[in-house]
């Protein structure tokens, strides 16, 4: 048994008073008025309501270990990347590896595994294998789905989904950018019960009016917290807090932290604020996350005030797993899986024949996932075309993981680098590679890097490496986080060194092959118009 006492927030009836709680086996038993306590304040555990764990680029223990130093208690975890890659055997590790550790990973099951039928994957999930997979007690919900034009146009594949879903009562995660009028009221009386790609106040409001609950992200990559944490006052019940995609070093830093004290910094109000990062994600996604109420699992935090916000200690289920920043999460996993089968390519394979003087690039938007089809006059020299260092038009390229293939080559705009290359086995979301180079020589270097190492990050320039290996998947390292992050770190800034004047680099390309967020995207089979969603020529 064990008193905590403190100024308690009580997130349910919106209000703080002194108190003592009692725990015992894990649970909440009494909590009693009390003048004497310790002058800190109380308050339940902090939920990301929407993140790949794959993309901090650590297994879930590790990823543990620094969240739970920013007051993180559990997370709602879409495993979509790992699925893409490996399938069920994917799922289960992610599953398996965060089940020896205190903190509480609500792993969803993957809806679109491809993505899209446009790219070469690892794995295929059909509606048989959802309508299986989603039964389980380990499954919390179905995960974001993607294929919104799916959805609209009903198709039996997507609705038989979504349907085995509905019949054992778990949420649907949703997943439509920029998506309005007739066609998001067909989206939202499918049965999509959440939404964290609105990028305007706007459109998340329309959302919010036709019973999609509003996820404000704040990630690595994508920044919607500016324009959309005024909605936490207008509509604070239909509000959750999450990041979605979070590099290491980020999280290093913080978490769903770091969103509050912003938010309480533009005096938005403490409760509303602090329900959307613990009871809302509770109550909609049914988590067995304590809210500080006699009989609850006593996951909560410490923190010296509401509006300084510095985590003090991180308790879960009566475990004391953080202490002013150490640690007590012990679990060391040393299995590695994968699924990594590209051969090494040559100079050739990286010629790109001039068709004409004009072609479609994708053009990178600083701070978000989409992109914007721009025409170009590419450099071409003897008939090929070559990176263009003076205009910032550089050669990207994707090629199949998962069997031998040949390069699929584009053109990319605003990536910023002037000489070198970068090479990535994250490339969302069936992470195959993707590589953007200033020169043929480094690119091609940098991708064989890559693929001897059989998946990770790799920044060549003139043959000299810095690479980070992510044995697992492709995706994730079981390295110590700390590790991780100082590599990853060192790695992004030799890109900006190289000329990139992007926040975070790594995570930008890594979306530029994510055929379901337009304008315009590169997979492993082609260069493809996201908002017609079919293939389109690199020239015109």
């Amino acid at each position: 048994m064990k008193k905590i006492s403190g100024n308690i927030i009580d997130v349910i009836d919106r209000r703080i008073y002194k108190g003592e709680i009692t725990i015992e086996n894990g649970k909440i038993t009494t909590i009693e008025n009390c003048d004497d306590v310790d002058n800190v304040y109380i308050l339940p555990g902090l939920i990301d309501a929407h993140i790949h764990i794959e993309s901090s680029m650590l297994i879930p223990s590790e990823f543990a270990k620094l969240a739970v130093v920013h007051g993180t208690t559990a997370t709602v975890s879409d495993p979509h990347e790992i699925a893409n890659v490996l399938g069920v055997a994917g799922i289960d590790y992610m599953i398996n590896d965060g089940k020896q550790v205190p903190l509480k990973f609500n792993f969803g099951c993957p809806s679109c595994v491809p993505a899209t039928g446009f790219e070469t994957s690892g794995a295929s999930l059909s509606a048989k294998d959802i309508e299986k997979l989603i039964q389980r007690d380990d499954l919390s919900y179905l995960s974001e789905m993607m294929n919104f034009p799916g959805v609209i146009y009903a198709d039996g594949e997507v609705m038989n989904k979504i349907k085995a879903a509905q019949t054992v009562n778990k949420p649907i995660d949703g997943h439509a950018p920029t998506l309005t009028g007739d066609s998001l009221i067909k989206y939202a009386n499918a049965g999509i019960t959440t939404d964290h790609e609105s990028s305007t106040a706007e459109e998340a409001i329309e959302k919010i009016k036709l019973g999609i609950k509003l996820l404000i992200r704040e990630g690595s990559a994508a920044k919607n917290f500016e324009a959309l944490n005024g909605i936490l006052d207008k509509f604070p019940d239909d509000v959750m807090l999450c990041s979605d995609d979070l590099h290491p070093d980020d999280l290093l830093n913080g978490h769903i932290n770091l969103l509050i004290k912003r938010a309480l910094d533009k005096k938005l109000d403490l409760f509303n604020v602090l329900r959307a990062a613990t009871y809302n994600p509770v109550k909609h996604y049914k988590l067995n996350s304590g809210l500080l109420q006699i009989g609850d699992a006593a996951d909560m935090i410490i923190i010296d005030n509401p509006y300084k916000f510095n985590v003090l200690k991180t308790y879960i289920d009566g475990e004391l797993v953080n202490d002013a920043g150490k640690v007590n999460i012990k679990y060391k996993n040393e299995h590695l899986i994968t699924n990594f089968n590209a051969q090494k390519i040559t100079a050739p394979d990286l010629e790109l024949k001039a068709k004409s003087k004009s072609a479609q690039a994708i053009g990178i938007i600083v701070g978000d996932l989409y992109t914007k089809k721009i025409i170009v006059e590419p450099l071409i020299e003897n008939g090929l075309v070559v990176s263009d260092i003076k205009n910032d038009v550089l050669k990207i390229v994707v090629i199949n993981r998962y069997v031998p293939a040949k390069p699929v080559i584009g053109l990319v705009k605003n990536f910023g680098i002037k000489n070198g290359a970068v090479a990535s086995s994250v490339a969302h979301d069936s992470h195959n590679i993707i590589a953007i180079g200033a020169n043929d020589a480094d690119l091609l270097s940098a991708i064989n890097k890559l693929i001897e190492s059989k998946g990770g990050l790799v920044v060549c320039e003139n043959n000299q490496f810095i690479e980070l290996p992510l044995p697992v998947a492709g995706l994730m390292s079981n390295q110590n986080g700390e590790i991780v992050a100082e590599k990853y770190q060192q790695i992004n800034n030799e890109v900006k060194r190289l000329g990139s004047k992007l926040h975070a680099p790594l995570m930008s390309m890594s979306f530029l092959a994510l055929l379901v967020i337009p304008e315009i995207k590169i997979g492993d089979k082609g260069l493809f118009d996201v908002i017609k969603f079919e293939f389109t020529e690199l020239f015109i």
